[in-house]
């Protein structure tokens, strides 16, 4: 795992670690994320907070998705729909049947090549090819799967089984709401990927199970994010 370097930055790193926990936990604007920072005494700017998220939050992301591994052997795949800069593009989505995301990306097209390399970067990612492929009726993707020799894994169709993707897009909305729609195709890519990896860390069905076991997660997952998290000694 790669530990992260503050040095040559004005704040403490508990501070900066701190911010950028709380803009990819929560559902903040940066300008939130600076009021809260400014009730605790400590005057910062958001686009400070924006230069922070940006230049640690990729970097945690990629230390979290490290120690986490690889998902479960049943993958969900599902597309929406986002506007970014006016232009209509694809937000393609993969998770496994536990609701974790495997990953995201960000496309200018809904078609069989949008959907082979979204293919060919979990198979690559995840080391692995899974026991069975949920996905909505849209041809691209038995077309995709065709291509990859993996057709008799695919279960196209079913939108009751597919609920798992199609509800794992309602963090994001959140986030494009408040931030008032993506700018751009990188800085969604950017965003999603960054955000995927910390949402899965805290993400804890509290409705499933008990107080207890509830503080048991939460106590896991702060202990994970301060691994991630580290700085350089």
């Amino acid at each position: 795992m790669r530990q992260i370097s503050f040095k040559r930055h004005r704040f403490p790193p508990d501070v900066i670690r701190y911010a950028v926990w709380l803009y990819y936990r929560f559902t903040m604007s940066l300008r939130d994320v600076e009021d809260l920072l400014a009730e605790r005494g400590i005057d910062v700017t958001y686009e400070t907070v924006r230069c922070w998220a940006n230049k640690f939050g990729p970097a945690i992301a990629a230390n979290i998705r490290k120690a986490r591994g690889r998902g479960d052997s049943v993958w969900h795949l599902d597309e929406m729909v986002v506007r970014i800069g006016g232009e209509r593009m694809f937000m393609w989505r993969a998770v496994d049947k536990e609701g974790e995301v495997l990953d995201v990306l960000v496309q200018k097209r809904r078609d069989k090549r949008s959907a082979l390399k979204l293919l060919r970067k979990l198979l690559k990612n995840q080391g692995a090819s899974p026991e069975r492929i949920v996905t909505d009726g849209l041809p691209s993707y038995g077309a995709a799967l065709k291509a990859l020799g993996c057709r008799k894994k695919h279960r196209p169709g079913r939108l009751r089984e597919n609920n798992r993707a199609e509800n794992s897009h309602l963090p994001v909305r959140r986030r494009e709401r408040k931030m008032q729609r993506f700018k751009s195709q990188g800085q969604a890519q950017r965003f999603v990927s960054t955000h995927s990896a910390i949402y899965n860390t805290f993400a804890v069905q509290r409705h499933l199970v008990s107080r207890k076991t509830l503080r048991h997660y939460r106590a896991a997952a702060l202990a994970e994010w301060r691994v991630a998290s580290a700085e350089i000694a």
